[in-house]
């Protein structure tokens, strides 16, 4: 390899650690075409003592730039750790020709050494990993102007505790996840139930945004009951079963639902107002139709996996696109925020717009701090958890999403007297002195 490529595969493999998370199946078929990528990530997993990994290859085809055939112990399947990683990108630094094969901190598994004469051109190998550790799968091509046809057929698993001839296709980390998530979406069906009683009990007070919130409550239940069932069949089988496509479906509406009440509630709509202003419904035709490209990403960062070129440009779409649609929420309360307070110094009921006010500022103190530890927080204990207690950061950020989602449902639940807009006379003179107080430090 050049000194360029050997750069380029090192930068590579460095963003596709960072950016990897597990897939939906951890039984796959992968078709690569004619790729000269110096190295492929195939699959993350994490194993435990009784891991597996099972590799067979087909239709294998090696084309050569000088027509001549290239050394076939060149091109092979290897494991690596992520504690191994930073000395394989410094072997590759210190020599630019150095061949991933040859490093001493990989594991080897086979090269095309092994594979049957042609025309068949297959192998078909099971290895035992005996080191408990997160490894993932990588197929390197050592050899220059090269160009490599195959299709891949990977099976990771661990062997269950109580029997030794029952698979887990689940990664070490997320075993739990089946348990978890059918926790979760018990407790929000129950949530959505109580929601119910709330509205039924409060007719007069009810506005359209609480059958919206309503509908979000639904959306989140079903959403993590599909996440349930993909996870469980995944664990037994190795494929969801279909289960994906319900996941992908919920979650898009789910997203879409979450965003558009967030901005539908910071703006009052409903509840305070029976419309909505230009500038909001342009938020909102900004909001959905990106949420639309970030469902699309995410559906090929989960269905199709690292090995594809584009991969690492797919989980940039979806990051970037997570973010504008984060900012673009914010908007609407900081707009409420300066409209009542422009508001509260000129139609003579101080009380009831501080009242709002205060609201506004809350639910704008909420959304940040749910935007920050999901984006943030979530990710970070993604990053340094330890690979078999990956479940944790799923934990927190559903533990997460369950508080944000109560403390935003109680702020504004449909109650005949609410505190916030139902005042007497002595709260009004306290307002009005409170307001000029702001208007003074301002």
């Amino acid at each position: 390899m050049g000194k360029s490529a050997s750069t380029t595969a090192a930068a590579a493999l460095v963003l596709l650690l960072f950016f990897i998370s597990p897939s939906t199946a951890e039984i796959k078929t992968l078709s690569i075409t004619s790729d000269t990528r110096p190295m492929i990530l195939l699959e993350k997993f994490g194993f435990t003592h009784s891991g597996h990994v099972s590799i067979a290859v087909s239709s294998v085809s090696v084309v050569a730039s000088g027509g001549s055939q290239p050394d076939p112990s060149r091109l092979g399947f290897f494991l690596l750790s992520e504690e191994s990683l930073l000395q394989v990108l410094t072997e590759i630094q210190q020599n630019p020709s150095f061949c991933v094969l040859d490093s001493r901190y990989t594991m080897h598994l086979f090269t095309f050494r092994k594979l049957s004469p042609p025309p068949a051109a297959t192998a078909n190998y099971t290895y035992p990993v005996t080191i408990p550790n997160e490894y993932s799968i990588f197929f390197a091509n050592c050899a220059p102007e090269t160009s490599v046809s195959m299709l891949v057929h990977t099976e990771l698993y661990n062997l269950d505790a109580d029997s030794e001839h029952s698979r887990d296709y689940l990664s070490a980390g997320q075993t739990h996840l089946p348990t978890l998530f059918s926790l979760f979406s018990v407790a929000y069906f129950a949530f959505l139930a109580l929601w119910i009683y709330i509205c039924y009990s409060n007719k007069l007070s009810l506005h359209r945004i609480h059958l919206l919130m309503a509908a979000l409550l639904l959306m989140k239940a079903l959403n993590l009951l599909c996440a349930a069932e993909d996870k469980h069949y995944v664990k037994v089988t190795g494929t969801p079963h279909g289960w994906d496509v319900l996941f992908y479906i919920f979650q898009f509406i789910r997203v879409v639902l979450l965003f558009t009440v967030i901005v539908l509630v910071g703006t009052g709509w409903s509840f305070l107002k029976p419309f909505l202003q230009e500038r909001e419904k342009k938020v909102l035709m900004i909001v959905i139709p990106l949420q639309v490209l970030a469902n699309v990403a995410s559906v090929v960062i989960g269905e199709t996996g690292p090995f594809i070129k584009d991969w690492v440009t797919w989980n940039q779409v979806f990051l970037l696109v997570d973010i504008i649609c984060c900012c673009a929420i914010i908007f609407p309360i900081v707009w409420s925020i300066r409209s009542l307070r422009e508001t509260s110094k000129t139609d003579g009921k101080a009380a009831r717009n501080l009242a709002k006010l205060t609201l506004f500022r809350q639910f704008y103190i909420v959304v940040i701090g749910y935007l920050y530890f999901t984006r943030i927080v979530v990710f970070a204990l993604k990053t340094i958890a330890a690979y078999k207690y990956q479940w944790v950061s799923n934990l927190a950020e559903e533990a997460a999403s369950l508080a944000f989602y109560v403390v935003m449902f109680y702020m504004f639940r449909p109650v005949e007297k609410n505190e916030y807009f139902v005042l007497d006379e002595e709260e009004e003179e306290a307002a009005e002195i409170a307001l000029r107080d702001e208007e003074f430090e301002l």
